[in-house]
């Protein structure tokens, strides 16, 4: 009885101390100013009884296991369970991120949802925690399900969170399929369910296109209020989001562009790199032709004239601003150079995929010499998903065959999935004869064989799950990782070719 008093008594010294989570068998559960809690004592035994909106959690008390200022862990039985578990209250130093809060939560309803739907299955596990070790983000549930011999990986996302969480959910569902596959002990992990928000699985759909059908994907959207779950088509996604530009409208609004360009280049320092440098590309899904140095905006033309700046900060070029876009162009000469001694500037810094992207187009041979320097695209075909953090060049070989270049100048874990987007559309105009349909690869026969992907990133960028994705792509998509040197702004050297 005494143990008991002073257990009541441990409890409520915690919860004046500050910040304490409440976890159960590792497990977040709340904070504990979240819950409501008592303790129920006789002579033998005790029960501990916390609930919120969130919960309701009942537990027999079968000893204190430890106990301090800080921890308090208590080993309880839960009604129905063979097994003791472990009850553990904690002070931290501060309270969880809201949003972290958020998908525990999420955890805790997603299992109780999954009983009610899926009830022929048990659930092995369920957590949110991010392991950084194994590269497993804390924005996804993942964890175990089995119908008797048949135990499936899962992960699945919360309502509410962006769309780039819900387009990346593919690659992390990869990982964890790999990781419980190599620690299966009882059953065979046979494939990998993902559940998305309703309305949110197309995009992950036309990814999964992509892969080999040992992963044995099945996708599900869910719509927690209505307590509905329906499992979909993962084969039917129609069209592919993409489109092609004809070149002749290239080429016509560069025309168009052309006495503009001049000017601007015309109030550049001479002798300069920009003068000869600066570059005009057209801004996808517009007549609007942007000019840039080393990758990075400066000006934009538009048929009502010049705008000028930068982060879209756009002034108009008139014989008043005129000086404010010969200062940025000095500026950019200066810091935006090879040669430049401070590698810590902004301007040195930005883009540095478009800068990357602008040395590649300047020499395609420097990546690989069966490259035909003749013809090669920058974001062609454009993608509704629109900008994705990695930039997609589309070449050719020497003897015909497409090649997807996806380039990144940082370490990116979706680096090889958004390699697949780009290679499922390109597959897809490629089979439609739709490239030389519209005035790209003019003179050359294209192979139809499927297109090769070459990834290519500084030597010590390419994320450490790189290799496991790859397992995992259809036997059709053939891979290259091009390996370059860190100081590639000074010249592109590969390092190694994988």
């Amino acid at each position: 009885m005494d143990d008991w008093a002073a257990l009541d008594r441990a409890l409520g010294d915690l919860a004046g101390s500050g910040a304490v989570e409440v976890r159960e068998d590792g497990e977040w559960l709340a904070a504990l100013s979240a819950l409501h809690y008592e303790l129920r004592c006789n002579r033998k035994s005790a029960l501990v009884h916390l609930w919120s909106d969130e919960r309701n959690l009942t537990r027999r008390i079968l000893r204190i296991k430890e106990q301090s200022t800080e921890r308090l862990v208590l080993e309880v039985q839960r009604f129905g369970r063979p097994r003791p578990g472990r009850l553990e209250f904690l002070r931290t130093d501060s309270p969880r991120a809201a949003g972290r809060i958020t998908r525990e939560q999420f955890r805790a309803r997603f299992r109780r949802f999954l009983a009610e739907r899926f009830p022929d299955s048990v659930v092995d596990s369920l957590t949110a925690s991010p392991d950084l070790e194994h590269s497993f983000s804390g924005v996804y549930v993942r964890g175990r399900m089995h119908e008797g011999n048949r135990e499936h990986a899962l992960i699945a996302i919360a309502p509410g969170e962006n769309s780039a969480a819900i387009e990346g959910i593919l690659t992390f569902g990869v990982l964890w399929l790999d990781f419980t596959r190599g620690h299966a002990s009882k059953r065979a992990v046979e494939g990998l369910r993902v559940f998305v928000p309703e309305g949110t699985s197309r995009f992950l759909r036309e990814r999964a296109l992509g892969l080999a059908p040992g992963v044995r994907l099945e996708v599900f959207e869910f719509n927690e209020p209505a307590s509905r779950i329906q499992k979909m088509d993962s084969a039917d996604v129609g069209n592919l989001e993409t489109w092609l530009v004809s070149r002749r409208d290239v080429e016509s609004a560069l025309a168009g562009a052309a006495g503009a360009i001049a000017r601007v280049r015309a109030l550049a320092p001479a002798p300069s790199e920009l003068a000869e440098g600066a570059t005009p590309r057209i801004v996808a899904g517009t007549n609007e032709v942007s000019l840039c140095f080393r990758g990075l905006e400066f000006a934009r033309w538009t048929r009502e004239g010049v705008t000028f700046g930068l982060n879209d900060a756009g002034e108009r070029l008139t014989e008043r601003t005129q000086p404010l876009l010969e200062r940025l162009t000095r500026d950019l000469d200066l810091h935006r150079s090879s040669l430049a001694t401070d590698t810590n500037h902004p301007l040195y810094r930005a883009t540095p995929e478009r800068w990357l992207e602008t040395l590649v187009m300047e020499d395609p041979t420097r990546v690989d010499a069966q490259l035909d320097p003749r013809h090669l695209y920058s974001e062609v075909p454009a993608l509704a998903a629109g900008d994705r953090g990695v930039l997609d060049l589309l070449g050719v070989t020497l003897r015909g065959q497409l090649v997807v270049i996806e380039l990144k100048a940082s370490e990116d874990i979706q680096m090889p999935m958004q390699a697949v987007d780009y290679w499922l559309r390109v597959r897809r105009h490629q089979r439609a004869g739709d490239f030389q349909g519209h005035g790209y690869f003019t003179g050359v026969e294209l192979s139809q064989e499927p297109p090769l992907i070459w990834l290519v990133a500084p030597g010590l960028r390419f994320h450490p799950a790189t290799d496991i994705l790859l397992r995992y792509l259809s036997s059709e998509i053939h891979v290259t990782r091009t390996g370059i040197n860190e100081t590639w702004r000074r010249g592109i050297k590969v390092v190694f070719r994988q």
